[in-house]
């Protein structure tokens, strides 16, 4: 028997089956690379996965590896036209996603390839060899490693482009970001490491976010031990300012700043702080607690040559004193009011101005110290005033001695001494001629002092107590006056009126939330009926972003609280627990990737857009079953 055609007819059968493959296939453009191939397990690098000429319903899948982790993300699209030696145009639609990764272990690790999947094919990259050693290298980005080192960068145009965060305000000590937590960590930060005894440095403590606070809600800062402790910033509200570590992003959050003063020498260790975070808003909030790093600061004594006997470790800083005396010639008698003031920058509250002497016929009473700081962003500075009275003990000129301030300044290191000049004081004979006052005093003498001293604080200002008494009669009791049952019974009727508006508020407030309820599922479905209008337009974008804030409407009036800022996976476990069956959540989800992917990744077909429509006026009709 002959057998007829079975060789040749498979072989057109293939050949009929290459012919109707996608004409695309062969012009897709795959491939991922990294800017540097050997990094520390405390190092950042970028990866970035290139997509050129893939069609619209092309689905990407990047890399997942347990040895790597994916501190951020992001997706660029790009069209570019090229016109040479005449010929038509070249048109390329290219898609970049670049991912900032870091090694969790060291050792010789693999990036695994990424998946691009359409039209039934799957198209896989190259895999990434990595060389990673334990903590940071500080090696430079290098040329890319792997992928297709031959084809030009698609986003060469942007290499120039001035960076966003170029001119950020940076940290001096960069903060590492933790594993883990690396959308939100705490941090604490010195100012200076090494340092003198007495020297101030700043510890600031820091949130550093790329998440929504809501609240601080606890806040305990480490223990300082061999500290003299100054409060320099306490912020009551949260104010954030753009800083970047490692490339990303963060906002960072002031929560304390304190000054330091260290009292001894050595090598002084600062423990942890701890803080209890919430964030998100209202029934969406999550509390969080974080540990910040310890801190540890080299402090050197002060030096030996050049040092003042009895030098005091507080005498540190900038420093200037002056002496303020109320009057030069007095009569004798009167007393005259010395203040030793001394200003600057350093350890305001804890400094020792000199003690005020004077010859034996000037009498010098204790002190009174006042201190007045003066604001200002990290350094303690301010003034201490140390106010004497001096009372002449009898006639003549007298000269209180300049007072020495002998400090350390650690900006020039060396010693400085601050001066005042001697101050000479004249007593006269009061009216009565006397030129001394005695040393003991007379019953006579201390009566004529005591008048003195009611004279002088009436004509002051000050006058004496006076008593004055006066009987009257037993007032009739509180309970037997009329408004008494009134007081009694007002409390009562008082709260249950408030648990009457109350109740009558609360039906109020949900009949008032069903019907807001049904007027905004009243709206998406009109937004959803103005999309149908665009969906056969030139403008994609407008279509999708029509249809997206459609369902959003529609979904926050069903569940009766805000969706716009979830994830995928948080709004379907969201729908989940709603009792949404499974069928709607894969609808809803299915609508709202392809608005992502009409607005960012084109989206031109009438027939995608149709389907999109279509979807979502059927999530919206069939939401109860």
């Amino acid at each position: 028997m002959r057998r007829t055609g079975s060789g040749r007819t498979a072989l057109l059968a293939v050949l009929a089956l290459l012919a109707t493959a996608p004409a695309w296939a062969a012009d897709i453009e795959f491939y991922q690379t990294v800017d540097r191939a050997e990094v520390g397990t405390a190092d950042t690098f970028k990866l970035t996965v290139v997509v050129v000429d893939a069609p619209s319903n092309a689905r990407v899948r990047l890399p997942e590896s347990e040895d790597f982790e994916v501190l951020s993300s992001s997706r660029g699209s790009q069209r570019s036209i090229s016109l040479s030696g005449g010929g038509p145009a070249v048109i390329q639609d290219i898609t970049r996603h670049e991912l900032l990764m870091r090694a969790t272990r060291p050792g010789r690790l693999t990036i695994p390839p990424s998946t691009l999947t359409v039209g039934g094919r799957t198209l896989r990259t190259e895999a990434v060899r990595m060389t990673v050693s334990e903590g940071r290298t500080g090696n430079a980005p290098q040329a890319q490693q792997g992928g297709r080192p031959g084809l030009p960068d698609p986003f060469r145009n942007f290499r120039n482009m001035p960076d966003p965060f170029a001119n950020e305000p940076q940290e001096d000590d960069t903060p590492v970001i933790p594993r883990g937590d690396s959308d939100l960590f705490l941090r604490a930060s010195l100012d200076r490491t090494d340092l003198y005894v007495g020297e101030q440095a700043t510890l600031s403590l820091y949130i550093y976010s790329r998440v929504d606070l809501s609240s601080v809600d606890a806040v305990t800062m480490p223990k300082l031990e061999g500290f003299w402790t100054e409060e320099v910033e306490s912020p009551t509200q949260l104010t954030g300012e753009q800083k970047v570590v490692d490339g990303i992003p963060y906002r960072a959050y002031l929560l304390r700043r304190r000054a330091l003063f260290p009292v001894k020498s050595g090598t002084l260790s600062i423990s942890a702080a701890e803080a209890d975070i919430t964030t998100g808003f209202l029934f969406a909030g999550h509390r969080v607690h974080r540990i910040s790093n310890a801190l540890k600061v080299k402090v050197r004594p002060l030096p030996t040559s050049g040092a003042p006997p009895d030098m005091s470790n507080a005498n540190v800083g900038s420093w200037r004193m002056s002496l303020d005396v109320s009057q030069t010639r007095v009569e004798l008698g009167q007393p005259i009011t010395v203040k030793v003031i001394l200003e600057g920058v350093g350890n305001v509250k804890n400094v020792t101005p000199p003690k005020l002497t004077g010859p034996a016929a000037l009498k010098i009473y204790e002190p009174s110290t006042t201190d007045r700081l003066t604001p200002n962003r990290n350094r303690i500075q301010g003034r201490r005033v140390v106010e004497y009275l001096v009372m002449p003990q009898r006639t003549g000129t007298f000269t209180l001695p300049a007072l020495q301030f002998p400090f350390f300044d650690p900006a020039r290191r060396q010693y400085e001494v601050a001066r005042t000049d001697p101050v000479t004081v004249t007593v006269e004979a009061g009216a009565g001629g006397v030129s001394s006052l005695p040393s003991t005093m007379t019953p006579s003498q201390v009566a004529d002092a005591a008048n003195e001293q009611k004279n002088v604080l009436t004509a002051g200002g000050l006058r004496p107590v006076r008593y004055q008494a006066r009987f009257v009669g037993p007032s009739r009791p509180v309970w037997l006056r009329p408004y008494f049952v009134v007081g009694v019974l007002a409390p009562l009727g008082l709260l249950a009126g408030v648990a009457f508006i109350g109740a009558l508020r609360g039906q109020l407030a949900s009949r008032s939330q069903a019907g807001q309820g049904r007027q905004q599922a009243k709206a998406a479905r009109k937004r959803l009926a103005e999309a149908e209008k665009l969906k056969s337009g030139a403008d994609a974008g407008a279509f999708y972003v029509e249809v997206e804030k459609a369902m959003v409407g529609f979904l926050e009036a069903q569940l009766g609280s805000p969706v716009g800022g979830l994830t995928r996976e948080a709004l379907g476990a969201k729908l989940a627990a709603a009792g949404v069956p499974e069928e709607a959540r894969t609808r809803v989800l299915f609508v709202l990737e392809a608005c992502d992917l009409g607005r960012y990744g084109g989206g031109v077909d009438p027939g995608e857009r149709r389907k999109v429509l279509a979807t979502a006026a059927a999530v919206m009709e069939g939401w109860a079953g």
